[in-house]
């Protein structure tokens, strides 16, 4: 009984430590460059000097969207205020990325 117990614990100290090792891992996160726009215009927008047009569609209620550098893939920002001051900039950003959107952890222009 006492074998059983020690490699119960055993077991759930190992466990323990490939989650904690896990999950600093992700810590980082992914790191996307393309272009700050809109919803509206997404890849057509994707280009230096279209942030006045960008601007005003997101004040009309389109949403602030990302496309990125290697795919044109649209990807929708979680958290726009992130980047509120980057619309029309191309950018890297660092943050969580799912199949169709982004969080903005943090921004460096390009």
């Amino acid at each position: 009984m006492r074998k059983l117990l020690l490699v119960c614990v055993a077991l759930c100290m190992v466990f323990m430590m490939i989650g904690i090792a896990s999950a600093g891992s992700d810590k980082a996160g992914d790191t996307v460059n393309g272009w700050v726009t809109d919803s509206n215009c997404g890849v057509k927008g994707a280009a230096a000097g279209k942030e006045d047009c960008a601007k005003k569609c997101l004040e009309k209620g389109a949403k602030m969207v990302v496309v990125t550098d290697t795919d044109q893939k649209v990807l929708t920002v979680d958290n726009p205020d992130a980047l509120k001051e980057h619309v029309g900039h191309h950018v890297a950003i660092t943050g969580h990325a799912t199949a169709d959107s982004i969080h903005v952890e943090s921004v460096k222009m390009l």
